[in-house]
């Protein structure tokens, strides 16, 4: 369950949420306003290890940029939004904009979003919406609980995914084909 900020209070910058320490925490910001969530469950972290480690390979293998984990993207100004993917592609010549000590103010290409048994529906469908308003591609949207994902593009189309389906690269990575099953193992 996520808590927000008080509708009255003061909108904040992504430069506000840099200086705060919410040990244990998820932190991100939306359109002005802090979100805190607690950490995932276990479960969770297994297919976002899976997945970083299998997304990661591929790429590093072919030099086609940097893949993290967990680390937050700039998506608008003003109000700010600053959303953290469980997992995220960034191509080399974007890779090399991120700044030291700020957050990338650009949304990746590729992301993978993993659903928590307490994550709502509209959430999870708000923040594939900001990913792909921001200019995303791909969001790989990923249920452990239920062993499926969905697969949302920039075009507007969407493609489920059971467990014996496998997530792409398409154009983004061509050639990245991931089994939903090892992701979910």
């Amino acid at each position: 369950m996520a808590m927000r900020v008080a509708p009255g209070s003061p909108l904040l910058t992504a430069d506000d949420v840099l200086k705060l320490s919410f040990p244990g925490k998820v932190v991100e910001l939306v359109r002005g306003r802090l979100v805190v969530r607690e950490p995932p469950s276990t479960r969770h972290g297994r297919a976002e290890a899976n997945l970083a480690y299998f997304l990661g390979a591929f790429v590093r293998a072919h030099d086609l940029g940097i893949v993290v984990s967990g680390a937050g993207f700039k998506i608008t100004e003003d109000p700010d939004t600053v959303r953290a993917p469980d997992v995220a592609f960034v191509p080399r010549d974007r890779a090399a904009t991120i700044p030291a000590r700020h957050y990338a103010h650009f949304a990746p290409l590729l992301l993978a979003e993993i659903v928590s048994p307490n994550d709502r529906p509209g959430e999870v469908l708000a923040k594939v919406a900001d990913w792909l308003d921001a200019g995303a591609r791909i969001v790989w949207v990923v249920d452990p609980q239920r062993n499926v994902a969905q697969v949302y593009r920039g075009d507007g189309s969407v493609t489920f995914v059971a467990i014996d389906g496998f997530l792409e690269g398409e154009d983004v990575l061509p050639g990245l084909s991931v089994a939903l099953r090892d992701v979910l193992d």
